[in-house]
């Protein structure tokens, strides 16, 4: 357990090099416990803190940027409910797409810890991004399915010894993408914010698109940055760095335009 109470799970890369078997879920990796928070709390050092810079005070919003950030906001603000028959039904979802060919014991299982999570129960790891964690994820397995598994089975890349987990990893860059865009004010109040709002009212899923390109993103500079687990943090200021580099630009119109969407695959 860490100084916040929290725990997260670090993968060790068992085989290493350019080989990996088609079941490398299994038995390329094995997960193990951690010391450090990974989930909400512990990231907010990194993601929650807005330069001094991006400061502009508040941006007026269109009736139809109003209306489009209230349904994000709703979605924001609807936590994981292992009670409810439609939240069970998307977590079994989101393990049928990761593991097609293996069969779920049930939504309380050890086999969890296989998508990296950081125990039996995902449903405790729900705490830093609500439901709409759980809906990136699903979307991001079925809208962009080869980039899924490339990040989930650590495909790509000269990988570290000690891995980042892959769906608490998922978790956190919500939380990250939800304190950077501001999205939880009445107005935006950054300039980040109220051009992802723009873009917000020409595609209702652009809030789960940019998930998936900052979840790409965020292996790219993991690689990059020949990084370990301990520098989880370090990578995802790097990402968001990135983010703001690309996000901002007036020629930005779309978040297909934004170079780091190029890194996805269908």
């Amino acid at each position: 357990m860490g100084e916040h109470g929290g725990s997260f799970v670090a993968v060790r890369r068992i085989s290493q090099g350019l080989e990996r078997s088609s079941a490398c879920h299994t038995s390329s990796a094995e997960v193990v416990a951690g010391s450090a928070a990974w989930i909400g709390r512990g990231l907010s050092c990194v993601c929650a803190q807005r330069q001094e810079s991006d400061e502009r005070g508040s941006f007026e919003l269109t009736p139809l940027q109003e209306e489009c950030l209230q349904r994000l906001q709703s979605r924001i603000e609807v936590t994981y409910d292992s009670s409810r028959p439609e939240h069970q039904e998307a977590l079994r979802a989101l393990w049928n797409a990761a593991f097609p060919d293996e069969e779920l014991r049930g939504l309380i299982s050890e086999q969890w810890k296989e998508m990296g999570w950081q125990g039996k129960d995902p449903s405790t790891d729900f705490r830093g991004g609500g439901f709409i964690s759980l809906e990136n994820l699903l979307f991001f397995a079925k809208t962009f399915p080869k980039s899924f598994q490339d990040l989930l089975r650590k495909q790509d890349g000269n990988r570290a010894m000690w891995e980042y987990p892959f769906a608490v990893a998922g978790v956190n860059i919500t939380f990250m993408l939800i304190q950077m865009l501001d999205l939880q004010a009445v107005k935006p109040r950054t300039l980040m914010g109220a051009t992802f709002l723009k873009l917000l009212s020409e595609n209702e899923h652009a809030f789960d698109l940019l998930y998936c390109i900052t979840f790409k993103l965020m292996d790219q500079q993991w690689l990059a940055m020949h990084a370990s687990y301990m520098d989880f943090n370090s990578v995802m200021k790097s990402t968001r760095l990135q983010l703001e580099r690309e996000l901002v630009p007036e020629d930005i119109t779309r978040l297909e335009d934004m170079p780091s969407f190029r890194l996805l695959a269908r």
